[in-house]
């Protein structure tokens, strides 16, 4: 059974980790807008990941004898400037988000829950993939610039993330 103090603290990363998707899906209507289907592909499926996320924890909580408590969250922001900056700010993003994680693995350290532990070693290693992988896609956009082929190119591999046969998130698929 889960003491209260870590089913709050779960709680609260319940709430972050879909606060995470509404923002990625945020991000890639801003991306469509701008004729940007792959970004926005790419996007649409981090707000997909980041809710498997929150129901891995909520499953986690009920698992443990616990009760998820849902709350309310913010209203992401809905204007984000070049390519870019939009993935300077995933990056910001997703640190703030291992730092959330870090704080919650310190706190089963010190209330000695070691089920809890394990489970967010999981959280631990996916957050150095997202951060890995936003650092990449920066630095390739650093490369290209805000315009032009390179720009195309990067927003086709986008697209092509999590592709299964006949599902694409963009306006349509280029073969």
């Amino acid at each position: 059974m889960l003491n209260k103090t870590i089913e709050a603290a779960l709680n609260d990363q319940i709430k972050h980790e879909l606060e995470s998707a509404y923002l990625y899906l945020s991000m890639s209507a801003y991306c469509q807008s701008l004729s940007l289907p792959g970004f926005a592909h790419w996007l649409r499926h981090q707000y997909e990941e980041e809710n498997g996320h929150a129901m891995r924890i909520y499953d986690y909580v009920h698992e443990r004898g616990g009760r998820v408590i849902l709350q309310a969250i913010a209203e992401p922001k809905s204007e984000f400037g070049s390519p870019l900056e939009v993935f300077q700010q995933v990056l910001e993003h997703e640190r703030r988000v291992t730092g959330l994680i870090n704080k919650l693995y310190e706190l089963a350290v010190k209330e000695n829950d070691y089920a809890t532990q394990v489970m967010l070693q999981w959280f631990i290693n996916e957050q150095v993939e997202e951060e890995s992988t936003a650092s990449g896609i920066i630095d390739q956009l650093k490369l290209v610039g805000d315009s032009g082929p390179g720009l195309y190119k990067i927003d086709r591999h986008l697209g092509k993330r999590g592709v299964q046969e006949g599902v694409y998130y963009g306006s349509r698929r280029d073969s």
